[in-house]
């Protein structure tokens, strides 16, 4: 078999020049419309009105006229205002719940299975009171985990500040209570049977 020892000819390489530079030339036709066409858009949005604009309630303003706020009133407006408004029922809660409940003692205990239970008491098992909100919710989650659902009360006591008080309830149920109390007692929690004489509603 005879070889041909002759050099190949070469294709020549400006057809892949070519091939590479309209490739670059395609893209840099794209990334320049794209520009061109968002920098349109955006114009067009900044020059038309917004159509969340409230085109109602819009005061008619002169060009170089500034919107000036409505004054607040004055204290002895707002004083003026609130005595007109005043008919409405006002409730102080932080002075009537502390003066609504009293700690109970055994002998109410007793005395409360002797008799009939009245639908007006009802009764909570506080568990703790803490000065931090996080220290009070992480109590709530530990005997969420026991079954038992509490509440965090906040409550301002004159001259010790704010409290958070976890309590489990409203129980109205004596049968209910012991149940409670003696659930918290083996899991290692003391708690504090608290009454709370609702008024007639």
């Amino acid at each position: 078999m005879s070889r041909d020892y002759k050099p190949a000819q070469r294709k020549s390489n400006s057809s892949s020049n070519n091939k590479g530079s309209s490739l670059f030339t395609g893209l840099l036709i794209g990334v320049l419309l794209g520009v061109g066409i968002s920098v349109a858009v955006a114009i067009l949005v900044m020059k038309s009105d917004s159509p969340f604009a409230d085109k109602h309630n819009k005061p008619k303003l002169e060009p170089g006229e500034i919107a000036m706020p409505k004054e607040a009133p004055k204290p002895s407006q707002q004083a003026n205002n609130n005595e007109a408004g005043s008919e409405r029922p006002r409730f102080d809660f932080y002075t009537i719940l502390p003066g609504s409940e009293s700690q109970v003692t055994e002998q109410e205990i007793k005395q409360k299975e002797s008799t009939p239970a009245q639908s007006q008491e009802s009764y909570f098992l506080q568990v703790g009171a803490f000065q931090t909100e996080k220290e009070a919710d992480n109590m709530k989650a530990s005997l969420a985990l026991l079954g038992l659902e509490a509440i965090v009360q906040t409550a301002t006591i004159p001259g010790k500040g704010v409290w958070h008080r976890v309590r489990v309830g409203p129980l109205t149920d004596l049968n209910q209570i012991n149940s409670a109390k003696s659930d918290l007692a083996q899991n290692g929690f003391k708690a504090d049977l608290i009454k709370v004489n609702s008024t007639g509603q």
